[in-house]
């Protein structure tokens, strides 16, 4: 594909991918099929996504880029090939009318962590995603308890999500190249949390409470919404930090929360 004449943006934070052995490698790895509903973010160039549309009865694309758009619909001549020219981070993935979504993307790097939490609210109706993410995001999403990896990202996709890093991509595989590693990651929402969860709304506040300031103990950091003798009382020490709570201390803190309200 020619694809010389498009300007890199740098708003878009755009890294396209180059390297054929890699581009067979990922698409391997998603294994696209006929019947699948795929709706690939951010397509670029189309480094992923010919390959991908081969293997599939249709796909749906989201392009922010009016200048790839344009690039896209020249190379892509087929009804089956749809181009939603939007924002991904405003995207009403639910109009789809499918709740099987395969979601898929080279995400650019300024956008991807608020991103995956916008695709969160969507995940009832997704059945897997595939992501090319900074390889420190995706260590993050990966990490355990009582790691500095570990954060609020981590606490949010693994409760109702399972996690898993595939491939490690150095920056050569990219043009123009980043300065750091690339890894993809798969996402697979769960039917359910992992453990009983009252409060969807609750459980996001206390996680992202708790994590507001690293270094405060979750006293200190939840004292406007929890009391100490209550947390106490759930087998939660008021002074452990944030990064020392498992998924399963998250949802019992947010739970107690839901509770004191509902009283």
């Amino acid at each position: 594909m020619q694809t010389d004449s498009h300007n890199i943006r740098k708003r878009f934070s755009q890294n396209f991918l180059k390297d054929q052995n890699v581009i067979e490698e990922i698409v391997s790895i998603i294994n696209p099929q006929k019947n699948d509903y795929i709706v690939e973010i951010g397509p670029g160039k189309g480094a992923l996504t010919i390959p991908i549309f081969k293997s599939t009865n249709k796909l749906n694309v989201i392009e922010i880029d009016k200048d790839l758009v344009r690039l896209l619909r020249k190379n892509i001549k087929d009804d089956s090939f749809i181009i939603h020219e939007d924002d991904a981070m405003k995207f009403d993935y639910s109009k789809f009318k499918n709740s099987k979504l395969r979601i898929v993307g080279n995400l650019p790097y300024n956008i991807s962590t608020p991103l995956l939490f916008h695709l969160l609210s969507y995940k009832d109706v997704i059945k897997n995603m595939y992501f090319m993410l900074q390889k420190e995001v995706v260590e993050r999403i990966c990490a355990k308890s009582g790691t500095k990896e570990y954060g609020r990202l981590s606490v949010m996709l693994q409760c109702y999500c399972d996690v898993e890093s595939m491939l490690i991509i150095k920056p050569d595989a990219f043009y123009p190249s980043p300065k750091v590693d690339s890894a993809i990651i798969k996402i697979t929402p769960l039917p359910k949390p992992k453990y009983k969860l009252l409060n969807d709304k609750s459980f996001s506040l206390i996680v992202r409470e708790a994590f507001s300031q690293r270094r405060k103990t979750i006293r200190n950091a939840l004292k406007k919404i929890l009391n100490e003798i209550d947390i106490r009382e759930i087998g939660i020490q008021p002074s452990a930090r944030a990064e020392n709570l498992s998924i399963k201390d998250f949802i019992n803190l947010s739970n107690l929360y839901q509770k004191s309200l509902d009283n």
